[in-house]
């Protein structure tokens, strides 16, 4: 093809691509006009990744569909770091803070659940591991918990770590509280239209057993609304051999853990299905990792939303 033919044909398809672009730019907005730079762009000869421009703030999500089959993995950790718990011996920290960061490595979950942590220890995991960090902290007679022994490690609670960007964050104390602690929800929405949801409620003590059962029927209440428009992942520890999950969630347990069986569970629902669960053994807190994998059964629409993000490889940080 000589050099004339060929100007002659790059001149018309970007002739094409302008009436293009101003046409969907005039029906659909800013959204209509990133896909049609895209195909364009492919046109010429080279590719826009939508994954690599997530500076740009277009207002509104785009959602992009997940093939039946993908699959969702959820890591729930609860790590014991608080330095006040019978527990923090077995830590041996930092070794609990480093073997957490390795599983995370090893398991390339989609997201983890986090409880009994401290800040700036959840952000270490969250920057050494490349995942985004929401944090929310709990409070004992309405002062912040500080963990010890080291001190300076920040506050004291639970935090959700997600490979997607963080598009909405949404946490409260539980109506019913029983004991010192202050027990919360923690819900992240993700950038791959998956909400993550944690909490870690009372023990089933003689004190708290009846805040355990009201927390427990206030998170299935919660999880049952959020479903209604949502897929949801919840990841904890409920301390209690029971299901606090929706009557339309599946749920799993660490019933075969060899420290603590039976108190930490995932439920989830919409899209979510077929789930595989695996216990990981720990030697640096009371409790094993309850691993789970479950399966996309029908096309699902992630929401990918662009505004106010910086790049979308960097974690955000925050707390709550």
């Amino acid at each position: 093809m000589d050099r004339g033919t060929i100007a002659s044909r790059i001149a018309r398809i970007g002739a094409q691509c302008a009436e293009r672009l101003g046409a969907l730019a005039r029906v659909a907005g800013g959204c209509a006009l990133v896909v049609a730079v895209t195909g364009c762009a492919g046109a010429l000869g080279s590719s826009v990744s939508l994954a690599r421009e997530a500076s740009v703030s277009l207002g509104r999500p785009i959602r992009l569909p997940v093939a039946a089959g993908a699959t969702y993995t959820l890591m729930q950790m609860n790590l014991c770091l608080s330095g006040f718990a019978a527990c923090y011996g077995k830590v041996a920290y930092p070794a609990g803070v480093n073997d957490a960061v390795v599983r995370i490595r090893d398991a390339h979950p989609d997201a983890v659940t986090v409880n009994e942590g401290c800040r700036r220890d959840v952000a270490q995991i969250a920057r050494l591991t490349g995942y985004h960090l929401r944090f929310s902290t709990v409070t004992s007679f309405g002062e912040p918990l500080r963990c010890i022994r080291p001190g300076g490690r920040g506050r004291f609670g639970d935090a959700v770590l997600t490979r997607a960007a963080i598009a909405a964050t949404d946490t409260d104390d539980f109506e019913a509280q029983a004991g010192v602690e202050s027990r919360r929800w923690l819900c992240v929405d993700t950038r791959a239209g998956v909400e993550v949801c944690t909490a870690h409620l009372a023990t089933r003590s003689a004190g708290e057993s009846a805040g355990n059962d009201a927390q427990c029927a206030e998170l299935a209440t919660l999880l049952e609304r959020r479903a209604e428009t949502h897929t949801v992942i919840f990841g904890g520890d409920a301390n209690r051999r029971g299901a606090c999950a929706p009557e339309r969630a599946w749920t799993r347990t660490d019933g075969s853990a060899g420290q603590a069986p039976g108190l930490q569970w995932v439920y989830g629902s919409g899209a979510l299905s077929m789930p595989f669960a695996n216990v990981l053994p720990t030697a640096h807190t009371d409790h094993d990792i309850l691993l789970v994998r479950a399966h996309f059964t029908a096309r699902h629409d992630s929401a990918h939303r662009l505004g106010g993000l910086t790049r979308s490889g960097a974690p955000g940080f925050a707390e709550t």
